[in-house]
């Protein structure tokens, strides 16, 4: 028999979970791009690898603390959204897209090739960089490495409980430094280059330079949020395929593409929904309930259901949850 309890006890470690921090502050740095500037980026998972192996680089190759390391991986992204932006920002969206998919690969093989291997690990990755960031650990003040703290589904030892808290501490950061952007006046001509840029460039604003900025404060979110993804693994260029950046396409529409705490709530959707179905069908397919599917084939199947779940919720809620249908009008 499934064993039920356990299957909405994994689905609800997920709420809380470092992935799950992480996608939301890779999405909220989407909704900068895309929801609130109209900038078609398909490659936020081009800077979340450069924020991981800028920290993990940073860190075992050169021995710098965590703060350096951080700052390492933040000035990567800033470089890599003006290798991006400088020749295509002037250009029409489309360009931005092509430009980005085939960036965010580039960068993938390039810390996949064997010629960096030494420095990148090469399809191995990287591991041991964790020894900074748990030694800031001010749990360890109360408790023992080994001890569980917790109740109920959410049971960790300390250095999970660190990782949690302060992956979501940045993403509250980055919610709230999203959130006065766009109540500033920045935030109203991003949203007036959204609408109709040649109307914000007649009134004497220059259109490219705010993009360059909205490209440049997304990518740094990104980067953040693939710090947060390797702190519980390692490094492994393998994560960060074309089909990273589609899932936080998906989290953003599912909570609202325009919208600040939308991206955060379809990130904990998308992961509580993945856990759960995933669960679900290895249990159903080891009692027999589904015995035409092999175990390769059950793996799949959950992100076919999933990708149900987020059809129906774009057709029903078109704008996200959070979302606002006039926002919708410049994606028409």
């Amino acid at each position: 028999m499934i064993d039920w309890i356990l299957l909405f006890s994994n689905a609800a470690q997920e709420i809380i979970s470092p992935t799950t921090a992480a996608y939301a502050l890779a999405a909220l740095g989407l909704a900068i791009h895309f929801g609130f500037t109209g900038l078609l980026n398909f490659g936020q998972a081009g800077f979340m690898m450069l924020g991981a192996y800028g920290f993990a680089i940073a860190t075992l190759t050169f021995g710098w603390p965590v703060w350096a390391a951080i700052l390492t991986g933040v000035v990567a992204s800033i470089v890599f959204a003006l290798i991006l932006g400088i020749p295509t920002l002037r250009l029409r969206a489309d360009y931005l897209a092509i430009v980005t998919i085939a960036a965010a690969e580039i960068v993938r093989l390039l810390f996949t090739t064997n010629t960096f291997e030494p420095v990148t690990g090469s399809a191995n990755g990287l591991q041991g960089y964790k020894g900074g960031f748990e030694a800031l650990n001010p749990l360890l003040l109360f408790f023992n490495e080994n001890d569980l703290i917790g109740f109920g589904p959410w049971v960790y030892n300390p250095y999970d409980w660190w990782v949690r808290i302060f992956g979501w501490s940045l993403v509250a950061l980055a919610a709230f430094i999203t959130w006065r952007l766009f109540k500033s006046p920045w935030g109203r001509v991003i949203k007036g280059i959204r609408e109709d840029e040649d109307a914000v460039r007649a009134l004497g604003k220059n259109v490219y330079f705010y993009k360059m900025q909205s490209l440049v404060i997304g990518g740094v979110f990104g980067a953040l949020a693939g710090m947060i993804f390797i702190l519980p693994r390692a490094v492994v260029p393998s994560n960060y395929q074309t089909s990273l950046t589609f899932f936080i396409y998906a989290i953003l529409l599912l909570g609202g593409a325009a919208t600040v705490f939308g991206p955060i709530i379809g990130s904990v959707i998308f992961w509580v929904l993945l856990s759960f179905f995933s669960g679900f069908i290895a249990r159903a397919v080891e009692v027999g309930w589904l015995p035409f599917l092999s175990n390769v084939q059950a793996g799949q199947l959950r992100f076919i259901l999933v990708g149900i779940a987020i059809m129906l919720i774009v057709i029903y809620r078109p704008q996200g949850i959070f979302g606002n249908k006039k926002e919708l009008a410049f994606v028409k």
